[in-house]
């Protein structure tokens, strides 16, 4: 009897260690205070400063321009 009650209780476990999983995407938002005239003034600055190439700085111009719908 105690052997099945071990067993029982073993498998019990084993059966909710699949409970929860990683399949559930988690997603994030994030919400910036910042404006569009700000962050490409950020943008331009590091540019003149070295701190990112020509390519980098006209990628990330695009990217803002069009996040702000321009």
């Amino acid at each position: 009897m105690i052997v099945f009650r071990i067993l029982f209780v073993a498998l019990l476990l084993l059966s909710l260690t699949g409970c929860g999983g990683s399949d559930t995407e988690v997603k994030t938002t994030t919400t910036t205070t910042t404006t569009m005239g700000q962050e490409l003034i950020d943008l331009d600055e590091s540019y003149k400063r070295g701190i990112i190439s020509e390519s980098e700085y006209k990628n990330a111009k695009e990217k803002i321009m069009k996040r702000y719908g321009n």
